[in-house]
């Protein structure tokens, strides 16, 4: 996640001006996860009353603290699961052929038969869905009869969760979780703080400080005493604002976001907490934020929809075939039909009934009949348990991916995660990654490096503080104790010799105060424990080891830093905070925070000194401070010095900026008379506001926010993870482009860039910084002009680049000049680009470069440059994150990748896969993306070949039996045939085939370009398939055919001969394509054969049925034998010559990759031998 400056909370949405007024914002908006809207003052506020749950609830419109997560009861279960099945258009095909089975004119299978395929799969999935739901009610029953004590008839007693309502007051003790949404009335604190951890709600571990306001934490000490009305804005999802004001005693009390703790959070480090409930059960923001992530489906199975479509038309082509040939056949023995086979309209028997006519429906009702009797034989040319093998095979697949060890993060202890089982293959195909920056390309791990104070440059000369020079990680001394930080902290040792001067000055003045808004303007909780050390004869002093707990890693360096100069933060509550400057205590009164936000992209404190004295304490981004700085004079300087500060200060942070660090500008100025006042006033009206109360901080703010006094800059470093450089190249090298989209300057992007090898040197940059939409369209077309980009071309209608042709983007010739070109634009310019007509232009331009960088972009811009490649291109794209303002663009993408960083968990729980370093998507992408694409493919095209051969044999038997509908395999045969005869194999080779080695796929990171081709699955693959497979079904039918054809074999035993021929063909059709054979693959193959043929001997032993006792009578004949291996031989000559002859005159990148890892194999096996000789 990005972030300028130091927010306090995670950004879910940034207002932008202009961003959030035109059409495309809104339909961001629906596509990706917002938060509702705060309250407004056309809602009506919820009233609380204190301790009084039943008037709270008189009117019954509040829910109570049962939480429900399933999606189905006892009752709705059949009904509503079989309602989300037959979703998919395929199962309402099956349930429509089984349906025409069980007319009586149409009986071709037996009734029974022909329900088991669909039964079978929508069983398998009901199984799974019910399990699913039953954890999902097991968790839920847990979570509803867990206990809290309430305060009831004048004392507090155990209730469970579920019976909890609104107004009602609740005490938790520590380590206990929040039942509810509830607003703090006093803690064990005196002074009301409150310390909570929201891993369960966001994933972040550090620790956050809640307030109770000191009004009211007179109800806690008085027993029974709690009263007062609470007016709050209706639930919604934001879980980092509440809106609402509390009546009691005759006062009106400001509550905002530091006043309530919110169900899920865990109470630490203090003993207990009283509060009450203002939202319950489905109401509480956690509740309502647990929405699943939009569904996505992959760009293989939507071809494969197409494909399908095709097969559609070949089964209605065929049934239109038998039924026009069987209306032509009654038309020519019309006369004779009383006597004829197939369609003998007369009983012909011994028992009962014969001479009995079966009633006929005439010619066109016949033609009409044997059209629907032919759909229901051909039926199985769409695969129906296509769609349970490739959810199995995704399932296996995502196991092999969660358990490889070589993704495994060992620092956060967070293994690979596989949230979404529909598009494993489209990791195979990507062509666009849209990276974060900072946590994602970064640690997010911030070390303070730089300082610019008085216009003087420091950190030049550092020593750690655990080094003698400095003391052993000892920031300041009070008498005898002193301050242990957790980490060790470079220091500058000239800036620690002004800071400890015995003088007075302008510059030790400024640093003073530079270090002190370091302290003081934050949200960081520091936590003290006490021990002690015995080095540098130090075994009688006190020690007091003191840990920063921030919401944001930049506060937590800062603080750290301060600490380590001697400005030690060791308490903070709602009233005042308490810093150690040099082993003297000051407490400062906090009068007003006003907290970062992305429109101001600053944080301000306004504090009243023990000399009465009152400062507005501010620091933020360079772009938001330099405009608001006094230009006339400071308070330590004349005009022509601070001129000359800020001249060196920006030069400075531009300096920061190239080195990749993040900047902040910091400053301050004093307060007096009638301007405090002002503020105050305004401070206080808005914070009691429950309309627009944002709006409102923000405006008092700017009261005090202005005529700045420069005090200097901070440079925070925020490593590369490791391996993130040579990722990004391998990347380059499998033909995908990667962009990064980051909330930093411009400078800082571009230095992060060079050094994480996505811009190098022989790079030409393209700089597109507008600042109105007529900037921008000059910007472009002048680029455009310069460089010789050319509109590419799309298709008709759809507004896509065309797919029929490759399109080698990766090493894209610019017009006439062969330059790889950066191109480099900002957020200000991106809106008037997205809103405006110029989204082709970027387009055209982006998509020419290697290397596109945005920098100082909102979570919706991020969205919106993902949609502008997947609108108009037809390429996949991958979006990376690992922040909150990282949803957006991470649901935008065809793939989303969360990263289990430092910025919590809304990126991964919004993601369909999720790490634990940038790293890995190396291994993600071209080793198991590959494999998946590969396999899947390959599943696809087989499944269609395996019932496609089975149905043309069927056709061709039809043909020779004056078009009737009638079959020579058994009903169950049929039945059996994709679902256990031939399935088992496909699921296998699906989970476990590879076509080269991880190895190999590492190292040659070009491979990765074949599912760019859709070499695994396209269309031209899809007709050759259909060609062999016609040529397969007919001597599969015509060899055993004119083999018995003076035979006195019957049908059935023909059946049963066709039967093990076509299960033996497609086995080893299949056989023939394994490149990696193990053990429970030789036992799938081979096993299916096995098992075919014991089913068929166990069918043909049950006396009642037709083919009774056949099997046994073919296998004694040798010519069944041969029959069998010369239709194996002959279906498959003519697709083994012709993989021969491709792979020789043609060979594909992937063949040339496969002969070089066995010709090193047998080198590697030769050499071994040779030392094994020798020695």
């Amino acid at each position: 996640m990005e972030r300028q400056g130091i927010p306090s909370s995670l950004e879910i949405s940034v207002s932008v001006e202009g961003w959030e007024k035109g059409s495309r914002l809104r339909r961001l908006r629906h596509k990706s996860v917002q938060f509702d809207d705060l309250f407004s003052s056309d809602d009506s506020p919820r009233l609380i009353y204190i301790n009084d749950p039943r008037k709270t609830n008189e009117k019954y419109e509040f829910t109570g603290n049962e939480i429900r997560t399933s999606k189905y009861t006892v009752i709705t279960f059949l009904p509503k699961n079989l309602f989300i099945q037959f979703h998919r258009v395929a199962y309402l095909y099956f349930l429509a052929i089984a349906g025409l089975n069980q007319l009586p004119p149409l009986a071709v299978f037996g009734r029974t038969v022909s329900l088991f395929p669909l039964l079978f799969v929508l069983s398998v999935t009901a199984i799974k869905d019910g399990y699913e739901d039953w954890r999902r009610h097991r968790s839920d029953r847990n979570e509803n009869n867990r206990e809290a004590q309430v305060y009831q008839f004048g004392q507090f007693r155990i209730k469970k969760w579920k019976n909890i309502h609104a107004g009602e007051v609740v005490k938790i003790f520590c380590d206990e979780t929040i039942p509810c949404d509830m607003v703090l009335l006093g803690t064990s604190d005196p002074n009301g703080v409150a310390y909570i951890q929201t891993m369960n709600l966001d994933g972040e571990s550090n620790l956050k400080t809640r307030y109770a306001r000191l009004e009211t934490t007179s109800m806690c000490a008085e027993v029974g005493c709690y009263s007062g009305i609470i007016r709050c804005e209706q639930p919604n999802r934001n879980i980092y604002e509440f809106t609402a004001n509390m009546e009691y005693n005759g006062h009106k009390i400001a509550l905002g976001q530091s006043n309530i703790v919110l169900r899920g959070c865990q109470l630490k480090n203090t003993a207990w907490i009283i509060g009450v409930v203002v939202y319950a059960g489905q109401e509480t923001k956690a509740m309502l934020n647990s929405a699943i992530s939009p569904s996505k489906r992959s760009k293989l199975e939507s071809y494969m929809n197409r494909e399908t479509l095709w097969l559609s038309v070949f089964l209605f082509g065929m049934c239109a075939v038998v039924a026009l040939g069987m209306g032509l056949w009654l038309k020519e023995h019309e006369h004779q039909l009383d006597s004829l086979p197939y369609y003998r309209r007369r009983y012909i028997t011994n028992v009962r009934g014969n001479g009995k006519y079966y009633k006929f429906y005439g010619i066109p009702m016949e033609i009409f009949f044997s059209f629907l009797s032919s759909v229901i034989v051909f039926q199985i040319m769409i695969p129906i348990s296509l769609y349970i093998s490739m959810e199995l095979v995704r399932l296996g697949q995502s196991y092999f991916m969660i358990e490889d060890a070589q993704m495994y993060d060992k620092s956060s202890g967070s293994r690979f995660q596989c949230r979404s089982l529909n598009i494993n293959e489209d990791l195979g195909q990507i062509r666009y990654i849209f990276s974060d920056k900072t946590g994602t390309l970064t640690e997010n791990k911030m070390e303070f490096r730089r300082a610019s104070v008085y216009g003087k440059d420091y950190g030049t000369s550092l020593k750690t503080t655990g080094s003698p020079v400095m003391g052993e990680r000892f920031s300041g001394v009070l008498g005898q104790r002193r301050w242990k930080l957790k980490s060790e902290i470079k220091l500058d040792t000239e800036l620690v010799e002004l800071l400890h001067k015995d003088v007075t000055g302008m510059e030790r003045s400024a640093a003073h105060e530079f270090f002190l808004t370091l302290a003081a303007c934050n949200t960081v909780i520091p936590i003290i424990s006490s021990s002690s050390s015995s080095s540098y004869d130090l075994a009688s002093d006190e020690v007091v080891s003191i840990e920063y707990q921030g919401e944001s890693p930049d506060e937590q360096a800062l603080v750290a830093a301060a600490s380590a100069y001697g400005f030690t933060l060791i308490e903070r509550t709602s009233g005042h905070i308490v810093i150690d400057v040099n082993g003297e205590m000051l407490r400062l009164d906090v009068l007003g925070l006003h907290e970062f936000d992305s429109v101001r992209k600053r944080m301000s404190v306004v504090i009243r000194f023990p000399n009465n004295a009152v400062k507005v304490l501010v620091k933020g981004a360079d772009t938001s401070m330099l405009n608001i700085l006094d230009n006339q004079i400071d308070s330590f300087s004349n005009g022509t010095e601070s001129a000359r500060i800020r001249n060196v200060t920006e030069n400075h942070l531009n300096d920061y900026s190239l080195q990749g660090l993040r900047t902040l500008v910091i400053a301050a100025r004093e307060l007096k008379g009638a301007e405090l006042e002002e503020w105050h006033v305004k401070y206080e009206e808005a914070s009691t506001s429950l309309s627009e109360r944002v709006t409102k901080l923000r405006q008092a703010a700017s009261l005090v926010e202005c005529q700045l006094n420069l005090l200097g800059a901070t440079g925070v470093e925020d490593k590369l993870q490791e391996g993130v450089p040579e990722t990004i190249e391998s990347l380059r090298q499998a033909g995908i482009k990667v962009w990064v989209l980051t909330g930093d300057k411009q400078e800082t992007a571009i230095s992060i860039g060079l050094s994480c090898r996505l811009l190098t040197g022989d790079m030409q940059q393209i700089i597109i910084n507008g600042t109105s939409e007529d900037d921008c369209r000059r910007l472009l077309a002048d680029a455009k002009a310069r460089y010789g980009v050319k509109p590419l071309i799309y298709t008709n209608g759809c507004g896509k680049l065309k797919g029929g042709e490759f399109l080698d983007s990766t090493e894209k010739l610019v017009g006439s000049r062969n330059l790889p070109l950066a191109l480099i634009i900002d957020g200000n310019s991106l809106v008037y680009i997205l809103e405006k007509e110029l989204e082709p232009h970027l387009f055209d331009l982006a998509t020419s470069c290697r290397v596109v960088l945005c920098c100082r972009v909102a979570p919706l811009q991020k969205a919106g440059i993902v949609d502008l490649i997947k609108s108009r291109a037809n390429d996949m794209t991958l979006a990376i994150g690992d922040g909150a303002n990282d949803v957006s663009m991470i649901q935008m993408a065809d793939v989303g990748v969360g990263i289990c960083g430092q910025e919590g968990r809304q990126a991964v729980m919004a993601s369909d896969f999720a790490m634990g370093q940038f790293r890995f998507l190396k291994r993600l992408l071209l080793v198991h993306g590959h494999w998946n694409y590969q396999r899947v493919g390959y599943l696809v095209l087989y499944n269609f070949y395996r019932n496609a051969v089975f149905v043309l044999m069927l056709f061709w038997y039809i043909l020779h039996t004056a078009f009737s509908t009638t079959s020579a395999l058994t009903d169950w045969s049929s039945v059996f045939y994709s679902v256990i005869y031939t399935s088992v194999p496909t699921i296998v080779v699906g989970i476990l085939d590879k076509d080269l080695s991880h190895k190999t796929l590492l190292l040659y990171p070009k491979l990765y370009c074949s599912g760019h081709r859709s070499e695994s699955y396209n269309l031209r693959l899809f007709w050759i398939t259909m060609l062999d497979t016609l040529w397969q079904s007919l001597v599969l039918f015509y060899v055993p055919f004119f083999t018995y054809r003076y035979s006195t074999s019957d049908i059935w035993s023909l059946g049963s001969l066709w039967t093990i021929a076509v299960v033996v063909l497609v086995n080893i059709h299949l056989a023939m394509d394994i490149q990696r054979w193990v053990l429970i693959t030789h036992l799938a193959t081979w096993g299916s054969i096995v098992v075919t043929f014991l089913c068929m001997v166990a069918l043909d032993s049950i006396p009642n049925f037709p083919n009774y006792w056949t099997i046994y009578h073919l296998i004694s004949s040798r010519t069944y034998w041969l029959t069998i291996l010369l239709i194996t031989v002959l279906a498959l000559l003519p697709r083994s010559m012709y993989k021969v002859i491709w792979q020789m005159f043609w060979p594909s990148d992937i063949q040339i990759a496969r002969e070089a890892e066995m010709i090193g194999k047998v080198l590697n096996n030769v050499g071994s031998k040779l030392e094994q000789d020798v020695s």
